[in-house]
């Protein structure tokens, strides 16, 4: 069974630039954020919009390689025998006929994606924001964005055989 759904990869890495249009949005959480990172509209203009979305987009990419792998148990049996499925032994193909598709659901990748962002991007975020003396709702705003785009990117991936 290959895991390495590339297609599901690409549009897992999109959606956390559609998440981001929406979440950043001054109607939804924009305003909140430029005060809460102290910025102003006018430090945001002039800066190299191809080269931020480039790069985010790169990010979001390795985000959902890795969402892979948090979300498809089945990642953890390929590891185990080294990643090579041709050598394995007969009870690896025995184990992923019985199992080969359990969990393979968007709820289940949602989950795994959604407890990331509160267990690793949360931590890191607040860990951060701590050091640069940013408030609480700076922290909620760019924690709330991840743990959201981790959950849609870990359905996507988990769900999309």
């Amino acid at each position: 069974m290959d895991f390495l759904n590339f297609p599901a990869i690409l549009v897992a890495a999109v959606s956390a630039l559609v998440v981001g249009f929406i979440w950043y949005n001054p109607k939804v959480f924009g305003n909140a954020w430029m005060q809460a990172a102290g910025l102003t509209e006018e430090q945001l203009k002039g800066a190299n919009m191809a080269k931020i979305f480039i790069l985010a987009f790169i990010f979001a990419f390795l985000l959902a390689m890795t969402m892979m792998q948090m979300s498809i148990h089945q990642t953890g049996a390929l590891s185990l025998i080294g990643g090579d499925a041709s050598k394995a032994l007969p009870s690896y193909t025995a184990f992923m006929a019985d199992y080969g598709d359990a969990f393979r659901t968007f709820k289940h990748g949602a989950l795994h994606g959604t407890m990331a962002g509160i267990f690793v991007a949360l931590p890191i975020i607040g860990t951060n924001a701590l050091f640069e003396r940013k408030g609480a709702k700076y922290i909620f705003i760019n924690s709330g964005y991840w743990i959201v785009t981790l959950g849609v990117m870990g359905a996507i991936v988990c769900g999309w055989k």
